[in-house]
């Protein structure tokens, strides 16, 4: 009989349990073993867990992809990585061998199974994965910090596409765990100006901490007032939608040929969209998803610490109080939250 470990299994919405599942071990000459440090409760986590069902997920698939860990074995092939070393994962790795890969485009694989949604994750103790699923961080790196890997690569690969410079402006809408990376991100590329509207408090103030430059709560001030006192009337050069139903108030904030970025994502999210107004200022919508090709450089942005990571991950909660940690981030109150594996 094999080994067995206990894992975090999803069960259905809103429902998950605790059972014995096999220690998986290598098969393939690439593969690496990992011993899983956690993982990080996602936005889409709350949302596969919420009733109605904002987000699909496989049921009895061993939930988590946002998880991390140190090497414990290595396939015969593996030769960059060795046991010890920690490493922070990329869930959705692409096949390598579809059009779409072929192509230049791993984020549309069409093969693509994310591990911790649609197949096996990170809430148990060991975890086999191919090699490039893996990305090498400096010893020293903490385990909540490598959490964050997979949704900084998804903001950090999308942002890219606003092409930001030093000295422009920026509005973020929502300031949950992706708001703060992208607020982040958004001070490390020189923004002059960071404009957040957030309507919980708490996160209002982290907000500020991690580099928004004014914050504003929507429910009591007019957004587009304010973005136009900011910015002489004109608009702000980039907006990032990070809640998952406001783009068209995107298009409201951005000056003429500004650009707007949808990373918010809600499956049942159908909002009306002012195509006149963008059709007369000329504005650019981008959507953003996975982050491939980004993984490395996020690796290097954990290990280097020039982004305020210690201040996003605000909580650790083990993974025998899972429910506990799905609650906290459900409630809004905090910012990213880390579940440490301690089954």
């Amino acid at each position: 009989m094999a080994n067995m470990q206990k894992a975090i299994v999803y069960k259905g919405p809103g429902q998950f349990a605790y059972e014995d599942r096999p220690i998986p071990e290598i098969k393939n000459r690439n593969d690496v073993k990992i011993k899983s440090y956690g993982c990080a409760v996602c936005g889409t986590d709350v949302n596969i867990f919420a009733t109605p069902q904002k987000h699909p997920c496989k049921q009895d698939i061993i939930f988590g992809h946002e998880f991390c860990g140190e090497v414990a074995e290595v396939g015969e092939g593996v030769t960059d990585l060795k046991p010890g070393d920690k490493v922070v994962i990329d869930p959705h790795g692409p096949c390598g061998e579809c059009d779409n890969c072929l192509a230049g485009l791993p984020e549309a694989c069409q093969h693509v199974s994310s591990r911790g949604v649609f197949a096996d994750g990170g809430l148990t103790n060991y975890v086999v994965l191919p090699k490039q699923y893996c990305y090498k961080v400096a010893p020293e790196t903490k385990p909540e910090l490598m959490g964050v890997a997979e949704p900084l690569a998804g903001c950090g690969c999308a942002l890219e596409k606003l092409n930001v410079h030093v000295g422009d402006t920026a509005c973020v809408l929502g300031a949950g765990p992706i708001g703060l990376m992208f607020i982040a991100l958004l001070k490390a590329n020189g923004c002059r100006k960071i404009i957040v509207s957030e309507p919980i408090e708490h996160r209002r103030k982290l907000a500020l901490e991690v580099g928004a430059t004014r914050v504003v709560n929507p429910d009591t001030e007019n957004l587009q007032q304010i973005v136009k006192e900011e910015t002489g009337g004109l608009g702000v050069d980039h907006c990032v939608e990070a809640v998952a139903a406001m783009l068209v108030d995107c298009v409201y904030l951005v000056r003429p040929h500004g650009k707007v970025l949808q990373f918010g994502h809600d499956e049942l999210a159908r909002p009306e969209f002012p195509v006149a107004e963008l059709l007369k200022n000329e504005i650019e919508v981008y959507g953003g998803y996975l982050g491939k090709y980004y993984m490395r450089k996020v690796a290097q942005i954990i290990e280097s610490g020039i982004l305020p990571l210690d201040k996003i991950v605000t909580d650790v909660i083990p993974a025998s109080r899972y429910q506990e940690a799905l609650d906290l981030a459900a409630s809004r109150q905090c910012g990213k939250v880390f579940v440490s594996m301690d089954l």
